[in-house]
């Protein structure tokens, strides 16, 4: 479904732009990530190998990874809050800091019982977001757990979700749009409360009387490039030597994968900003001319 570039400039680019980089794999522990926030609401158990994340109407609580990463792939296996989830906000994301931020976001909007939860997505460049899609899922996703990824190379950004491809977004500089190539980000998610808007714009409160709300996570894997000040080992090898477990690198889509975008696009996507004339009457943002798989 994936499949290594043969672009020689975007070879070019990859060695380029992984010079100060590290790679480094975690697999299915937590043990490279700590809990930041909700005074005991985040849990890692089962000798770190499953993390927990707790709502309550006083707090909502988050983690983060303790590296930063410039370029990999990030998979996190996530079981959703249960039952009627309306007002809470799941997130799963990658980000810098700052004004001038980079940010590659899952959110997942949930909803009253019986109603599919929002997969809501983004993209930030240098501070600039609006690059807004949503989807609902061929799934229950609060009943077991599936695997979320997002991959990230010089080249473009793909959403997977259960290893198939939801979104791609593009690497177009070359036009003038901003692209994550230079900050290294880290890996954050939360659960919180935004009843304000999160279901159903706004209209349907979280109902406090099933609190605690609980979101699970499990094989939280970075096979990615650790950013390291001075370090070069990311980028020491030559592309043809890139083993198997380092074809993010440089993996754009094979047929087969373009064929799973388009049934999750004509399926499953509720709202592209790409297709949205009435928030944007001055013309559409000039990548969504180049590609419908933005």
């Amino acid at each position: 479904m994936l499949c290594p570039s043969s672009s020689r400039a975007s070879k070019m680019l990859m060695l380029v732009m992984l010079m100060s980089c590290l790679v480094s794999s975690s697999y299915g522990s937590f043990e490279d990530v700590e809990i930041t926030w909700g005074n005991g609401r985040g849990k890692i158990l089962n000798g770190g190998q499953l993390l927990t994340l707790s709502l309550d109407n006083y707090s909502g609580s988050g983690f983060q990874s303790k590296n930063e990463y410039l370029f990999g792939r990030i998979d996190m296996q996530l079981k959703l809050v249960a039952g009627n989830s309306a007002g809470t906000v799941t997130t799963y994301y990658l980000s810098s800091q700052g004004a001038t931020h980079d940010e590659i976001d899952f959110e997942f909007l949930g909803n009253v019982s019986g109603q599919p939860y929002t997969v809501h997505t983004n993209v930030f460049a240098q501070g600039k977001g609006n690059r807004e899609q949503q989807f609902h899922l061929w799934f229950d996703p609060t009943t077991s757990f599936h695997t979320y990824s997002i991959l990230w190379n010089p080249q473009r950004i793909i959403f997977l979700v259960d290893n198939i491809p939801i979104r791609v977004f593009n690497n177009n500089e070359a036009i003038g749009v901003p692209f994550p190539t230079s900050q290294p980000m880290r890996v954050y998610s939360s659960l919180w409360n935004a009843d304000d808007w999160a279901t159903q714009g706004g209209r349907v409160k979280t109902d406090w009387t099933h609190a605690p709300f609980t979101a699970s996570y499990k094989n939280f894997n970075a096979n990615a490039c650790v950013h390291s000040a001075g370090s070069s080992s990311c980028g020491s090898q030559s592309t043809k030597s890139i083993s198997n477990d380092q074809a993010w690198q440089t993996q754009d889509l094979d047929a087969n994968g373009r064929k799973r975008l388009r049934w999750v696009q004509k399926k499953f996507m509720i709202y592209n900003y790409c297709t949205d004339t009435q928030r944007f009457p001055q013309g559409l943002p000039l990548e969504c001319k180049r590609s419908r798989f933005l």
